[in-house]
């Protein structure tokens, strides 16, 4: 019988029995991508909106482009990867305008986009790969004030027993922090944390010598003797902003270093946030980060978009949906959104304790999209969600 069929994906050896060969090349055309150019002259935006129409794509541009009624447009370039491939072969003649930046974003882009795997050098040599799955890191809060009441840990005995509880249910990480950074939160003393986290730092790696270790802090001290102890990964939730020898820690310490957005400090950052444009505002954000970071001698980066950290709902649901936006940077990304107040928002939910669903829904939407860590207080209900998740998304080999 003769029948059709939509479809999202499609195995074209078992469905069609096409030439292995050709599989590359049909898979180049299968695929749209959408490319959003920010601020570039209007000139340059026709003679791109022209060439990329020649190729079969398109191109959408300010309604007054067409008359140069604006001097400056953002451009949505929309297409395969073969239009895109020989748009850029004919921007590569064009060395005038914004046309060369434009051709530079593009194939940068790509590059980062394709960027799927990393391997990480931890401490004491141990590696550590992102991108094969959503790894699990697990918080275990040295603090008496979070704002996740059950997730307190009050002396380095519940810190192992927590410790292992986690590990035993799936979390390749544990975030060890000492300084609660909810909205309205004071800082800690530097002294204070020290003495809070480090002799469960040391338990921890005694204890469990192959597990991934890090350490949630943004003063650089404290991020110096948790290396020294046997942490793997710096959790900055400042992106080394509040504390400038942070850097040089991170970058004489070779080790991985968390990166994450945030607007204002945690006394201060829920007090009416504003953005524009969060999605825009973030990746300038990440951009010059990272920039920093490199000069400095800091290689090896993830990117937390900071769910929660001077963000309005909007923000935390606008940065989910799109999380893939931020994949252009290359790096992999890291989700902290456990029982966050957002979840309470939108469920009207006031009790963190009742957040466990709609945790677990974000967790499966990022987890579908192959988010490479997920941190979360949950272990084993975030681990089973995630288990099932990329059962789905790699059901052909069921």
């Amino acid at each position: 019988m003769v029948r059709v069929r939509m479809l999202e994906d499609i195995d074209l050896e078992k469905e069609i029995n096409v030439d292995s060969a050709s599989i590359p090349i049909f898979k180049s055309k299968m695929q749209n991508y959408y490319i959003l150019i920010e601020n570039i002259d209007v000139t340059s935006a026709n003679i791109i909106k022209q060439e990329m129409l020649s190729r079969g794509g398109d191109v959408a541009i300010h309604k007054y482009a067409i008359n140069h009624k604006v001097d400056k447009t953002n451009i949505l370039l929309i297409g395969s990867k073969k239009q895109y491939n020989l748009l850029i072969q004919k921007l590569k003649t064009m060395n005038y305008w914004d046309i060369p930046k434009v051709r530079e974003l593009i194939e940068k882009t790509f590059k980062n986009i394709n960027i799927r795997k990393w391997e990480y050098t931890l401490n004491a040599g141990k590696k550590m790969l992102l991108g094969n799955n959503s790894k699990i890191m697990g918080i275990l809060n040295i603090t008496p004030d979070s704002f996740h009441a059950p997730s307190r840990i009050k002396s380095v005995d519940q810190a192992i027993e927590n410790a292992k509880d986690m590990i035993e249910n799936g979390a390749e990480i544990l975030d060890i922090g000492a300084e609660s950074t909810r909205p309205g939160s004071e800082s800690v003393e530097l002294k204070e944390e020290i003495e809070r986290v480090i002799p469960v730092i040391k338990a921890l790696r005694k204890e469990f010598p192959n597990v991934i270790l890090s350490v949630d802090t943004y003063k650089s001290e404290v991020a110096k003797k948790a290396i020294e102890n046997g942490v793997d990964i710096i959790n900055d939730i400042s992106g080394m902003q509040f504390d400038k020898n942070m850097v040089h820690v991170v970058a004489e310490s070779k080790l991985p270093i968390v990166i994450m957005h945030i607007k204002g400090t945690p006394k201060d950052m829920q007090k009416n946030p504003y953005y524009e444009n969060c999605i825009s505002d973030l990746l300038e954000y990440f951009e010059e980060r990272i920039d920093y970071a490199r000069k400095n001698g800091v290689n090896q980066i993830i990117i937390d978009p900071g769910f929660g950290f001077g963000k309005r709902v909007q923000d935390n649901l606008n940065i989910s949906y799109n999380i893939e936006e931020f994949r252009v940077l290359g790096y992999p990304i890291l989700m902290g959104h456990s029982r966050k107040s957002t979840i309470g928002n939108v469920l009207s939910i006031a009790d963190t304790k009742d957040r466990l669903e709609g945790t677990l829904a974000l967790t499966s939407y990022y987890a579908l999209k192959g988010i490479e860590i997920i941190r979360v207080h949950d272990v084993k209900e975030n681990y089973r969600t995630i288990k099932m998740i990329e059962a789905l998304r790699g059901y052909k080999k069921f």
